[in-house]
């Protein structure tokens, strides 16, 4: 046993310090970096290799945030935050429609004296007349003659040929939004016409007197609206007449 305790004792003892460390350094050419790193660590730990418990800690190292939300830092950058929904237009807005544009259009149509001004008629809106030829299409079906086929397919059919006729007519040339919005409100007498039709019928000597009159009606206000709007003073008869005879088909769908 005297042995063994002799034993324990030389190989635990060991007058190996940090000076000798330090000569290892500087005789073996080590990194310098590692031996003041060493030297750091050694100064600051304390002395007996005592316990620090946590709340003798540097108040810097303590946590203070909670799960998945860091500590507030009030010397970090402060990003700007800005809340998109805010600054973002209307719905409506970006979708064009534009209910005070409407109301005009509709009050320029309905009374044919009143001057058309050529910037908002100029618009692409086509939310009034998708309005209006649903309007003439249920008016119609109240009458008992089932036409929405008709309706949709002559507008389209009238909106490429006035597209076309225009454009040869006009130096600055339109679009087919233009033409399709502006034949569109002005089809909103042939839906007054297809209205009183449901409440007696059209075809005698008043019914095809009246639909006259709402056909030159349209014709006349579509002709303003295009001659305003595209800078044509002195050919609204022009214009007037392909369009009477695109509001004259649908006034046969109304009276017959």
């Amino acid at each position: 046993m005297s042995n063994f305790e002799q034993f324990h004792i030389d190989f635990y003892q060991s007058n190996y310090t940090i000076e000798d460390q330090e000569e290892d350094c500087n005789s073996y050419g080590s990194d310098k970096n590692l031996c003041e790193s060493r030297k750091r660590q050694a100064e600051k730990q304390p002395a007996g290799g005592a316990f620090v418990p946590s709340d003798m800690l540097p108040a810097a190292q303590s946590y203070s945030g909670q799960i998945l939300q860091p500590a507030y830092s009030p010397d970090a950058p402060q990003l700007g935050c800005v809340d998109g929904f805010d600054e973002e237009p209307p719905l409506l807005e970006e979708l064009g429609i534009n209910f005070e544009h409407i109301w005009q259009k509709t009050l320029t149509v309905l009374n044919p004296m009143k001057p058309a001004d050529g910037s908002i008629m100029n618009e692409t809106d086509l939310t009034g007349p998708m309005v209006f030829c649903l309007a003439l299409g249920a008016t119609l079906l109240m009458a008992g003659k089932v036409h929405f086929g008709y309706v949709y397919g002559m507008s389209a059919m009238g909106c490429l040929a006035m597209h076309a006729l225009l454009n040869l007519m006009s130096v600055s040339g339109v679009s087919h939004g233009c033409v399709a919005s502006v034949l569109g409100y002005c089809l909103l007498p042939m839906v007054i016409l297809s209205s009183s039709a449901v409440v007696f019928s059209l075809q005698g000597i008043s019914g095809t007197v009246l639909a006259l009159f709402v056909i030159g009606w349209c014709s006349l206000s579509a002709s303003k609206i295009f001659t305003s709007a595209l800078a044509m003073e002195g050919q609204q008869l022009l214009i007037a007449y392909p369009c009477a005879l695109l509001y004259g088909l649908f006034a046969l769908l109304t009276v017959f």
